[in-house]
C-alpha cells in the first residue's frame, strides 16, 4: 500500500522510502553493540580481581561471575569484536562509505558545528554525518585498534613482549588498555544521548530506510 503526504500547496505527494545506512553497516552496528556490552561487562570482571585504580565496579555490572569465566567471556567475544569491526573496515573502504562519510573533515567544520551544537541549533539529516559526529567515529575507531593492541599485550606479554614494551611494560599497558575502554565507554554514553536527544535517529539504523517526500 502506498503512502501519501500534504505539500504546503495543498497537493498531494507519495512518500518513498530511501536507503540511510547499507545492510552491512546496520549489522556490524547491532554485533557490535551486543559485543562490546559483553566487553565492558567481562572487562569489568577482570579488573575488579586486580583493580589499577582505588575503585571497582559493581558486581551485578560485571559478567561471568568469577575471574576465570570472565576471562573466557572476555577472550571469546573478543574474536567476534575484532571480525566485526574488519568487516566494517573493509566494506568501508571497499564502499567508499569511510572516504565519503568520514575523511572529509576539516577543524573549521569541527568547530562551527561544535558551536551550533552548543547553541542546539546543529541540524540532522539520517544518514548524513556532521563534522563532529566525524570526530567522534573516526576518533572511537582510532580507540579501537588501541585497545586491541594494548588487550594484545596484556593477553601474550611474553610471545608479543616487543608490543609490550612498545606500551612501556604489562603494567602501562593495563592503563592504556583501561583508558581506551574509557574513552570507548564516554563515546557510548554521548552516542546513547543523541539518541534520546533525536529518537528518529533510531528506526533507520534498524530497518535501513526513513521516510520523507523527496529523495536527498
Amino acid at each position: 500500500m502506498s503512502s501519501f503526504s500534504v505539500n504546503d500547496d495543498g497537493t498531494v505527494a507519495p512518500v518513498r522510502r530511501r536507503p540511510v545506512h547499507p545492510r552491512y553497516v546496520r549489522v556490524t552496528h547491532w554485533l557490535n553493540v551486543y559485543a562490546m556490552a559483553c566487553m565492558f561487562m567481562s572487562g569489568w570482571g577482570i579488573y575488579n580481581a586486580s583493580p589499577i585504580f582505588p575503585f571497582s565496579f559493581p558486581q551485578w555490572a560485571t559478567l561471568g561471575g568469577w575471574l576465570g569465566a570472565a576471562t573466557i567471556w572476555h577472550f571469546a567475544v573478543m574474536w567476534l569484536l575484532v571480525g566485526n569491526g574488519l568487516v566494517y573496515l573493509l566494506a568501508g573502504i571497499a564502499s567508499g562509505h569511510l572516504r565519503r562519510d568520514l575523511m572529509d573533515v576539516t577543524p573549521r567544520a569541527v568547530l562551527r558545528d561544535a558551536a551550533a551544537a552548543l547553541r542546539l541549533r546543529l541540524r540532522h539529516a539520517p544518514g548524513r554525518y556532521n563534522a563532529v559526529q566525524k570526530v567522534l567515529y573516526l576518533g572511537v575507531l582510532l580507540l579501537g585498534i588501541l585497545i586491541v593492541l594494548s588487550g594484545l599485550a596484556i593477553w601474550k606479554p611474553v610471545q608479543l613482549d616487543w608490543l609490550t614494551n612498545l606500551f612501556g611494560g604489562f603494567a602501562a599497558a593495563r592503563v592504556v588498555h583501561f583508558c581506551a575502554m574509557a574513552g570507548i565507554g564516554l563515546f557510548v554514553v554521548v552516542h546513547l544521548l543523541l539518541v534520546i536527544l533525536v529518537p528518529r535517529t533510531l528506526p533507520p539504523m534498524i530497518t535501513g530506510r526513513t521516510h520523507g517526500a523527496h529523495d536527498a
